[in-house]
């Protein structure tokens, strides 16, 4: 699989992915020459830490392990860790390995932003979600009890590794939602890669090797593509949020329980699609395309029973693209035409949704 490369204007860095990567001794020069601390949960730890560290030639390298979960990523968490790194003896030549899915790449990479300024860190993603989206890019954060990801900051990895074999020990549920951010990444990118997701969907739902490594090497280049042309998301990077909005906002309301990232960004898109139509700006048939193929990877399309349609709305309205108590919705007019619709208008907004929930 070629080494695919995020460019940058200041620095570039590479995405690495091979199967096998964490079985062998890599080539760390990433790291530098300072001491290297891993931060993992406690589902992947026992896995994979041990694995790690033979890799980097580092058998002594301190490891921290906070508990799994996407209610672990947050302020209290984030402070245990910057005290660790601290007693630890960590600093500015040093640097963090953050081992496992968004929820410790998120939280690592945003220690490291503000660790002495700044500290050098490196992505090694153990789920498909984490593999072709949170890795990649450079956007570091912790949750609030008022929203998803509201604290944090952009700090580009010095590089990502990913070694696909380790999805193996992946459960069913976490793989199924990462494939939801592998059709996000075909409704952006067009026609030609969403039709190839659907004449591959019954191998990337049976994880065939080949066609999981495709996925995850073709949703990173169109991620890599996009970040290098708008780190920091002025613009054109803000259409990877297609069904994030909508999707952040359920995961808020549901306490992070009985909805993983994956499956409320799966029903995000779906709303979002669902609303193109009913703006009249896509046809109801695109819509009705992306619900079957999410729905053939087993995820949920519909909102959850019993949700308050003026909840969902205040909680979107702190989504980072809202601007001056206006809602900005990452809409499409079809597959590979998304945009940012400006001042979506919360009581047609209201309607809709309530007409979702009948």
């Amino acid at each position: 699989m070629p080494e695919l490369t995020v460019a940058l204007a200041q620095r570039s860095y590479p995405i690495i992915i091979e199967s096998g990567l964490l079985g062998a001794p890599t080539n760390a020069t990433a790291m530098g020459h300072g001491t290297v601390l891993i931060v993992t949960d406690s589902h992947v730890g026992p896995l994979y830490a041990e694995r790690l560290k033979r890799c980097i030639g580092r058998p002594d390298c301190p490891v921290w392990r906070m508990p799994a979960g996407e209610q672990e990523k947050n302020l209290a968490r984030f402070a245990e860790l910057l005290d660790f790194l601290a007693d630890s003896g960590m600093t500015r030549d040093s640097c963090l390995l953050a081992l496992g899915g968004g929820v410790v790449g998120d939280l690592a990479g945003f220690a490291a932003a503000c660790y002495m300024r700044g500290i050098a860190f490196i992505q090694v993603p153990t789920s498909l979600l984490a593999m072709v989206d949170s890795s990649v890019g450079g956007k570091t954060a912790v949750d609030l009890p008022a929203g998803k990801n509201l604290a944090g900051a952009f700090h580009q990895p010095k590089a990502v590794w990913i070694d696909p074999e380790v999805l193996d020990t992946l459960p069913e549920r976490e793989y199924k939602a990462g494939l939801a951010e592998v059709v996000k990444a075909g409704a952006i990118a067009g026609a030609e890669f969403f039709e190839w997701l659907e004449t591959h969907a019954a191998a990337l739902a049976a994880k065939d090797p080949a066609a999981v490594e495709q996925a995850i090497a073709r949703s990173c280049r169109l991620k890599a593509a996009i970040v290098g042309r708008d780190e920091t998301e002025q613009g054109e990077r803000a259409l990877l949020n297609f069904g994030h909005t909508f999707g952040h906002a359920l995961e808020v309301l549901l306490d992070y329980g009985s909805l993983v990232h994956g499956e409320a960004v799966a029903i995000g898109m779906a709303l979002a699609a669902d609303y193109s139509a009913h703006l009249g700006l896509a046809g109801q048939d695109d819509a009705d395309r992306i619900k079957r193929l999410l729905q053939g990877f087993g995820l949920p399309t519909q909102l959850p029973a019993a949700m308050d349609p003026e909840r969902i709305v205040e909680k979107m309205r702190l989504d980072k693209k809202a601007l001056h108590g206006e809602l900005r919705l990452v809409l499409w007019r079809g597959i590979g035409k998304c945009h940012i619709h400006p001042k979506a208008s919360a009581a047609d907004l209201l309607h809709f949704l309530g007409d979702e929930l009948r």
